[in-house]
């Protein structure tokens, strides 16, 4: 009898055990996380979207993180220089999935098949530059994951124009085919031809002014080229606040390279530089005409600077 009334005092005194609450997940998480799944199902035509596992443990996923741009400001550069980190797994090559329509086409399964295998804590990168100036990407890489965090990198309009023209004509030089002076190029009519491609790439306002219709500027960090030449630690250091990456790089892994003429790096006891196409010399332009492009990105790097602000130390 002493048993039967403990046992249903017990039962009065027992707590109700309460459900415990689901983690918090932001509005935006939680809007991408949706949208990220429509995507799936629209753009996974050919196969089930499936993450590879490889049997240490890592996986294939969908980039956190992707340098945008801009052509010839550098993205070669700033992604060596990022991969130095041991929570950065970068993308090798330039995917160009959210802007040439065949990749796009084969959807999100594609896309994180081109990924490198990463770590849960790590950050997948990838780099295509053609992403800054092609007006249906923002919209896409949004849709995907309105979270994204943007690098963008510039240096000089004008010096870019410059850079973007050598890359052309050394491509054809390695091919054994003619090219025309960066003048024919320049000039249209006896002014400045604002119609060639690398002057409308270098336009860095108008472009800029597309991004931020989906993104805000604290998820786009702007690096500047032109110091990520000169002096790279710092830039690299703002990187690394930016992705919240512990600080891990340090000036010890940069070392001017006399012959090359700019930074190289060294990682671990082994040192290695960029490709020998990167750090061309640029061809001899006629003062005069340096002064046109000059005074023609003058008012739209005005206004850039105003759209950012911040300010940058171009012509």
């Amino acid at each position: 009898m002493a048993a039967l009334l403990l046992g249903a005092l017990l039962l009065i005194v027992q707590p109700q055990i309460v459900p415990s609450r689901p983690a918090v997940i932001s509005k935006a998480e939680a809007t991408s996380q949706s949208v990220q799944k429509e995507l799936l199902k629209k753009t996974t035509l050919k196969n089930d979207f499936k993450g590879n596992i490889h049997f240490n443990g890592s996986c294939q996923q969908l980039p956190q993180t992707i340098i945008i741009g801009v052509r010839k400001g550098g993205t070669r550069a700033l992604l060596e220089m990022l991969s130095l980190h041991p929570d950065i797994a970068a993308a090798e090559s330039e995917v160009h999935f959210f802007d040439w329509e065949d990749h796009y086409g084969n959807g999100l399964q594609w896309y994180m098949n081109q990924m490198p295998f990463s770590y849960s804590h790590q950050i997948t990168v990838e780099k295509t530059p053609a992403y800054f100036t092609s007006p249906k990407v923002p919209k896409r890489v949004y849709n995907m994951n309105q979270s994204m965090r943007l690098l963008l990198i510039l240096r000089d309009p004008s010096e870019r124009v410059l850079s973007d023209y050598t890359q052309v004509f050394y491509n054809h030089v390695q091919k054994h085919k003619p090219y025309p002076s960066i003048e024919e190029f320049l000039i249209k009519d006896g002014e400045l031809n604002v119609d060639y491609k690398a002057i409308n790439r270098s336009l860095y306002y108008f472009h800029m002014q597309n991004w931020l219709k989906y993104f805000p500027l604290d998820r786009i960090h702007i690096v500047d080229g032109d110091k990520l030449i000169k002096d790279p630690f710092p830039e690299i250091e703002k990187v690394e606040r930016f992705l919240r990456l512990s600080p891990q790089i340090n000036a010890s892994n940069f070392y001017f390279n006399k012959t090359k003429g700019f930074y190289c790096l060294r990682d671990g006891g082994r040192e290695r530089c960029l490709h020998e196409s990167k750090g061309r010399v640029h061809p001899h332009v006629d003062s005069h005409l340096l002064d046109k492009l000059h005074e023609y990105f003058h008012e739209p790097n005005r206004k850039f600077f105003e759209l950012v602000g911040r300010t940058f130390d171009w012509h």
